[in-house]
């Protein structure tokens, strides 16, 4: 038996742009690429189906969506800074005063 043939996105985009644009016939890509002729037909029509979604506003949101997350990110990432700063200020502070005490018990001030 014969194995299935998967092709990406980009090749099956190469195929339709033959069919629509130079309207080459479906037997002669389905020869071409060893691609049976209904899965052909199956591409054209889940292009048409879902190709209108590129032109509708919810598409473009997106990037609004992608962009709203990064900030996001990005202020997750300050405010995280922003502690580290406070706890290395902190245990700097906590070193500092173990030292003089240290120091105070032995004597050496």
């Amino acid at each position: 038996m014969e194995q299935r043939k998967r092709l990406s996105a980009k090749e099956k985009m190469i195929v339709l742009r033959e069919l629509l644009e130079n309207k080459v016939q479906i037997g002669e890509l389905s020869e071409k690429y060893n691609i049976h002729p209904n899965v052909i037909y199956n591409w054209k029509k889940t292009l048409f189906e879902k190709g209108k979604t590129l032109f509708e506003p919810t598409y473009r949101t997106g990037r609004d969506k992608r962009e709203k997350i990064n900030s996001k990110t990005e202020e997750k990432i300050a405010r995280l800074e922003s502690k580290l700063t406070d706890r290395n200020d902190l245990i700097s502070e906590i070193l500092g005063d173990n030292i003089r005490l240290k120091k105070s018990l032995s004597g050496d001030e």
